[in-house]
């Protein structure tokens, strides 16, 4: 199997010109019929991009946030607490977004005016290269645990798109494909909002990935016929005890595979793990707009549109990061 990565955009980076600092970024909500990267110097309209999904992805988002003070920094320069607190605040449920706005927090205390710019700038395209090299290493570590011929299945968009690049649960992908052992993927639609179908889909076709789009309620369906040899999905907040945070959806596929005695793997780098939450219960989840769900409001219909539901530890087989691939109580052993 041949694969194009190079086909890939970079989902979030950081450049500059004669002017200074501006973020660049694909806009993820008009994908797959067109790819456009949009340009910014305004770090509030990074807030927007986050919060509209224009932005998504752990990873993605924690990068976006640190550049997001570094365009403060650049332009603003007024109230670093404030716009810290509002940039991390745009998505509360991604540890990785308020993960990243501290870290340019602490690199940038006590520096002001262009040192400080620069130094915002430096952080943030360290980042992006810590990002790549992190998702890789993933991929290695992943790809061990994948049998020649696996047909897998994964939610949501835990690929390039939701990284700076190469993606963590399909990084897992790209790399067990490299040595040929991934037959088939099959991705979840994953609604309301369609990232499965929208991008994951999309990521995959772009590679050269044999890639099966199915809707969510038919994943128990093509697990009874034996069609699938293992689940990889993402994570935007990883408890102490293993207990992982994704896109609504991944619980249910969790019970499924567990059912069906079929492996279930969480990637995600180590900075998703909140090792000040003992279990998934202290994890805030992101209630969405009910327009995402309902787009004509009907009179007497109420809607719950939760962004993301919390898997136990219990139903995830291992927690495959950068520094290796754990069950949930080896990696609470480690913290």
């Amino acid at each position: 199997m041949e694969l194009h990565l190079d086909r890939l955009p970079r989902s979030v980076e950081l450049v500059r010109d004669g002017e200074g600092p501006l973020f660049r970024y694909v806009d993820e909500r008009l994908l797959p019929h067109e790819v456009s990267i949009s340009e910014t110097r305004d770090w509030q309209s990074v807030i927007e991009a986050i919060k509209c999904l224009a932005v998504r992805g752990a990873p993605a988002i924690g990068i976006a946030g640190a550049a997001a003070m570094a365009l403060w920094s650049a332009y603003d320069g007024k109230d670093v607490e404030q716009a810290a607190a509002e940039i991390a605040s745009a998505r509360p449920t991604a540890v990785n977004l308020r993960w990243g706005v501290n870290r340019a927090l602490e690199k940038s205390s006590g520096i002001e005016g262009d040192a400080q710019t620069e130094m915002l700038y430096t952080l943030v395209k360290l980042m992006e290269a810590e990002d790549e090299e992190t998702n890789r290493a993933i991929g290695r570590n992943g790809s061990a645990l994948i049998d020649p011929g696996s047909r897998i299945l994964t939610h949501c968009n835990a690929g390039s798109l939701a990284t700076c690049y190469f993606g963590t649960a399909l990084g897992v992908v790209y790399s067990a494909a490299a040595e040929g052992k991934v037959e088939r993927v099959y991705a979840d639609e994953t609604r309301p909002v369609g990232q499965g179908a929208r991008l994951t889909a999309w990521e995959l076709a772009q590679v050269g990935i044999p890639v099966t789009l199915i809707c969510d309620n038919m994943a128990a369906s093509l697990m009874a016929a034996g069609n699938v040899d293992a689940v990889i999905v993402g994570a935007d907040r990883i408890a102490r005890n293993g207990d992982a945070a994704n896109k609504i959806g991944t619980y249910g596929v969790a019970i499924l595979a567990k059912e069906h005695g079929i492996p279930f793997y969480v990637a995600a780098p180590f900075s998703t793990v909140d090792a000040q939450l003992a279990d998934g219960s202290g994890i805030v989840i992101e209630q969405r707009p009910a327009q995402e769900v309902l787009p004509e409001p009907i009179d007497g219909v109420d809607v719950w549109n939760p962004a993301f539901d919390v898997t136990p530890a219990r139903y995830i087989t291992k927690i495959v990061t950068e520094k290796g691939a754990f069950s949930p109580e080896e990696l609470e052993a480690r913290l």
